[in-house]
């Protein structure tokens, strides 16, 4: 699943993009608001952590921007505001859930854990499938009860399927949401990722629809 992070403090947006990256995200990161409300417009994200205090363009300014364009990506904000009109303004503006710094590195992840499954529209944080079972709250998967080595790769071509259930998803559409904004989406390498999660998991857990795409059959 891939995130956006616009984040003008440097260490904390070290901080959190090594955070989220552990958890299987991709992370993207900007440092500005004119930087932040470009990749947000034309990049897809799965969710967007929004700082409100960016130079060159606040943050509530960017999120009205992204609404009224009809963009419908969920958004956290994360920000040294704490005062309970700011909170006001943010939600209003069409935030999705509401941090203030300092804190817990730990309540983040659970947070952004939460709001893509929502986004996915699954209450469950445990995805169970024909003897496969994926725990979204630490990308951990187990066939059978036995634990699956998989790479940071495959984790993500996993999860997005996974938290995309049920829908069919292009070769496109994956590479665009397992490659950071500079990576290499090379989309023919989506076909060995799903190759060798086929050999992990089985050959039948992960469809193909020639022509079209890939698919996990909902739980």
């Amino acid at each position: 699943m891939r995130v956006l992070l616009a984040e003008d403090d440097l260490t904390l947006a070290e901080q959190v993009k090594t955070l989220l990256t552990a958890e299987g995200r991709v992370v993207d990161v900007a440092h500005d608001g004119e930087e932040a409300g470009f990749l947000g417009s034309t990049e897809p994200y799965d969710m967007i952590i929004l700082d409100l205090g960016l130079p060159t363009r606040d943050g509530i300014s960017i999120l009205k921007e992204w609404r009224a364009e009809g963009l419908d990506t969920p958004v956290l904000i994360l920000t040294a505001r704490d005062g309970w009109t700011d909170r006001v303004d943010g939600l209003d503006a069409g935030a999705d859930d509401y941090m203030t710094k300092p804190f817990h590195m730990p309540e983040l992840a659970a947070r952004v854990r939460a709001m893509l499954r929502r986004k996915s529209g699954r209450t469950n944080p445990l995805f169970e499938k024909d003897n496969v079972a994926f725990d979204t709250r630490n990308s951990k998967v187990t066939l059978g009860g036995v634990p699956v080595d998989l790479t940071s790769q495959e984790v993500a071509v996993l999860s997005y399927l996974i938290h995309n259930a049920g829908r069919l998803i292009s070769r496109t559409e994956l590479s665009e949401h397992i490659y950071e904004y500079d990576g290499d989406r090379d989309s023919n390498t989506i076909a060995v990722f799903i190759t060798r999660l086929r050999k992990k998991l089985g050959s039948d857990f992960i469809q193909t629809i020639r022509g079209r795409g890939y698919m996990v059959d909902a739980a």
